[in-house]
């Protein structure tokens, strides 16, 4: 597709739209995904980020006041059951419009006159004009660019990119890598933002699956957990596979926003959402996990088993996954210092879905929301106030677990038995 920058159009008006050369060459972005940047490449960059100001500032002004409808419209009828590549694309637009409504008005909520942006990238444009289309329905400042598709999660965007983000009160990034992790998304939280970040989305993705959940329903299902997490202590988690491990959690440490509502400022979400997460205190695991579901985004052929002791992995077997998961994080304790490196095996945390329509299909953004599910990651949990920095932080997904907080049964081999 081509790479645009919108701003809305006053009623009655044609949109009007900068095109960026630089972003319709396809084969020049792959040279440039493929290797490092030369000299001539990184002012190549210069000049684009410059393209992109001066684009910006071309359409300044395009604005006008007009009504906008701020009652939420009624969603299309659509077929949820044919295979979504057997789906027209008229039938596609629908789905895409569909999700876009939900994000734009129940996720995000947002209000007449908020200053709205939406990022994407060349693989998710028909993503990010749904969530523009829907968003023109409800604010007259809505802007939407398409960025360089980035070469890995945690690039950062482009400057003038980042510098718009600083201006806004809602920013939604659909894109092929994450932007969770950017100095861009947390300067723009702590400029008074809020965020909902999509790495990975596809327009599957956000047209089904847990895209589609309730998610004021799972929002209210989240925050009743409350009563069943309180003064809980030791997690026990079992499985047919072979899965048996304890471990202690402080009860007060529960994260249960990650529940799809982003409405206030300097709230940060992943879509879609669903899952309640924790911090294993350090050093109390003890027992096997028995990767059965999916590790990191790949589908599990055959399951990886996790020997823990004192909350670190001390062996992998399994086949080819788990071989490579010993030479990857092998790799990744190369990179630290030596009283460090034994680190990057610690169990950094634990979790379990809340989503009822998620689905577990190798995509670990959906996977670990899949109500019924567990999972566990391994590496770097500083961000859950841990003390192993290591740079690398993989999760894994048990399909159907069983699971108790001390005496309290929540799991039975994938089914959820609590009554919220």
């Amino acid at each position: 597709m081509n790479a645009r920058i919108w701003k809305l159009p006053a009623v009655g008006k044609q949109p009007k739209w900068k095109i960026l050369p630089h972003l319709q060459d396809t084969e020049r972005a792959g040279l440039i995904m493929a290797k490092g940047r030369s000299e001539k490449e990184d002012s190549e960059a210069m000049n684009e980020d410059h393209e992109i100001e001066q684009a910006v500032a071309e359409l300044e002004g395009i604005r006008a006041p007009r009504n906008i409808k701020t009652t939420a419209l009624e969603l299309p009828e659509i077929d949820d059951k044919t295979p979504f590549e057997e789906l027209s694309n008229e039938e596609v637009a629908k789905h895409l419009q569909r999700s876009g409504k939900m994000v734009i008005n129940t996720c995000m909520d947002i209000r007449r006159g908020e200053n709205v942006l939406i990022v994407c990238d060349p693989t998710t444009g028909d993503i990010g004009q749904a969530l523009h289309e829907a968003a023109n329905e409800r604010s007259d400042r809505v802007l939407l660019i398409v960025m360089p598709k980035a070469r890995h999660h945690g690039e950062e965007p482009p400057t003038p990119v980042a510098n718009l983000m600083r201006q806004q009160q809602v920013v939604i990034a659909p894109t092929r890598y994450s932007l969770t992790h950017t100095r861009a998304v947390r300067q723009a939280l702590k400029d008074g933002a809020r965020v909902a970040t999509m790495p990975g989305m596809t327009n599957e993705m956000f047209s089904r699956g847990g895209m589609s959940a309730d998610f004021t329903e799972v929002k209210r299902r989240i925050g009743d957990l409350q009563p069943h997490l309180r003064r809980r202590r030791i997690l026990n988690v079992k499985s047919e596979q072979g899965t048996d491990v304890t471990f202690e959690v402080n009860w007060r440490e529960w994260k249960l926003d990650d529940n799809g509502i982003c409405n206030r400022p300097r709230m940060l979400t992943n879509l879609p959402a669903g899952k309640a997460f924790i911090m294993p205190r350090e050093g109390t695991m003890n027992g096997k996990v028995v990767i059965d579901g999916s590790w990191e985004s790949n589908l599990v052929d055959e399951p990886v088993t996790l020997t823990i002791e004192a909350g670190m992995v001390v062996d992998v077997t399994g086949g080819t996954i788990a071989a490579s998961i010993r030479q990857e994080f092998g790799e990744a304790a190369g990179r630290l210092r030596a009283k460090d490196r034994e680190n990057v095996w610690t169990v950094a945390e634990f979790g379990f879905g809340m989503n009822p329509q998620a689905r577990l299909f190798g995509n670990v953004l959906e996977d670990e929301k899949r109500l019924g599910t567990c999972y566990f990651a391994v590496g770097d949990n500083t961000a859950l106030g841990g003390t192993s920095s290591v740079g690398i932080h993989i999760p894994g997904v048990l399909k159907e677990p069983s699971l108790w907080f001390d005496d309290t049964h929540v799991l039975d081999k994938g089914t959820f038995l609590l009554e919220l």
